[in-house]
């Protein structure tokens, strides 16, 4: 197959040598915006002009126009690409204005519930936009060194394109769709007007609901070059899908549409807890993601003695170690997306099964985010055997401040 060197670094070469990034030139150009949206926050009086909202717009705007060409390599993909985010937007629109058919007046008492709602949907639209777009300008694999005449492939072009065609194309389009559907989400929750009846339509929830299944989509088709690898993922996710279907019908079961206790107010210890593990999934899925895509290692920089560029180095030098991280890694993923899920789902929270449903996902996330940074953040398994051990201190002090806590209560309580 000849020598197919990949870089991962800054700059790119191309025919006449090397050259810094073109993504690098491309994006600085609508910085201004972001800039000066920060300039406006200062400001107060501008705000009711709504000078904010119109930067932000702008900024937005520009974002999915750098991402249409730094993630593309023909014009083509760059007109899908932007097809993508008017599609979006053209289906949010008619969801909407057909659910909201007939409504004389908008409900007031559940002001204060949508306007919690929409802050989840920004936090979720902002971790997702971060990790597609720098995802789709970086693909997995790294890059093409040098111009393949026979193929006619060019130098920067991704390595997946040239050695997994099919797979590049499934994780591009996914991690696009999932961009494009969050920058979209963005859009929307800038300006209340809007974003209230979407989120009583619930044209945020589907569009989320279909951002998150794109994301695994990226995920298993990014996160390795081997089919046995993307089927765990499918697997993992069917599985957590299955359960969601079965909380959901005890749920029903128990009664809870009838009560409708999701009027209720919630107490501000569960609010508290819920904004809690909704940051722990979010983080944990941010950094699972990027991890899954760059793997520690890097790649093979050429496909010679029977290695092939753009395959993980720790796969085929530490393959034990290699599938250790990749499953510790993929099941943190899967989990967090899925714990996430719960936590967007008012109507599940105050149920004894929602509860255990959470408690269960914890403790394969957290599990699973450690074995995978013990396995990967080093290349001997006695290094990784001392960082699982760092959990039993941690664990010791933990219990000395709870014993500690508890018995100074009963100190003052007597």
């Amino acid at each position: 197959m000849g020598t197919r060197p990949v870089t991962r670094s800054s700059e790119r070469p191309t025919r006449g040598g090397t050259r810094p990034s073109t993504t690098a030139t491309r994006c600085p150009s609508w910085h201004p915006s972001s800039l000066l949206a920060i300039l406006l926050v200062q400001k107060p009086f501008l705000h009711e002009h709504h000078a904010l909202q119109a930067a932000m717009i702008l900024d937005l705007l520009g974002l999915i126009g750098a991402y249409a060409i730094g993630s593309c390599r023909d014009q083509v993909s760059t007109m899908y690409a932007v097809g993508l985010a008017g599609a979006a937007v053209v289906y949010v629109v008619v969801h909407v204005s057909y659910f909201t058919l007939g409504n004389t007046g908008e409900n007031d008492d559940d002001d204060a519930l949508v306007e919690k709602k929409g802050g989840r949907f920004l936090l979720l639209a902002i971790l997702v936009a971060s990790i597609t777009y720098q995802a789709g300008l970086t693909p997995p694999g790294g890059f093409l060194l040098q111009d393949d005449t026979q193929s006619g492939h060019h130098a920067g072009e991704p390595v997946l394109l040239y050695n997994y065609p099919n797979r590049y194309n499934a994780f591009f389009y996914c991690n696009s769709v999932s961009f494009m559907l969050s920058v979209v989400l963005i859009l929307l929750l800038v300006n209340p007007t809007q974003y209230k009846p979407a989120i009583r339509s619930h044209a945020l929830s589907i569009c989320s609901a279909v951002s998150f299944i794109c994301l695994m989509g990226a995920f298993a088709a990014g996160g390795t070059q081997h089919m046995k690898g993307s089927i765990y993922i499918f697997v993992l996710a069917a599985v957590a899908f299955f359960f969601c279907l079965v909380l959901l019908f005890l749920i029903y079961r128990e009664g809870m549409k009838q009560d409708k206790p999701q009027d209720k107010p919630m107490p501000k210890s569960s609010t508290a807890k819920r904004i809690y593990l909704m940051t722990l999934g979010i983080l944990v899925a941010s950094v699972t993601y990027q991890s899954g895509l760059d793997q520690p290692g890097g790649s093979w920089q050429s496909s010679s003695d029977g290695h092939e560029a753009g395959n993980p180095v720790m796969h085929d030098n530490r393959r034990q170690r290699y599938l250790t991280f990749f499953y510790a890694n993929s099941t943190s993923f899967v989990a967090s997306i899925y714990l996430i899920s719960l936590l967007l789902l008012r109507m599940v929270w105050r149920s004894k099964w929602c509860k255990m449903a959470i408690k269960a996902t914890v403790v394969p996330l957290c599990l699973g985010l450690l074995v995978a940074y013990a396995s990967g953040s080093s290349r001997q398994w006695k290094t990784s055997v001392y960082v699982g051990t760092l959990v039993v201190p941690v664990l010791a002090y933990v219990a000395v401040h709870v014993i500690l806590s508890v018995w100074r209560r009963r100190s003052r309580g007597a």
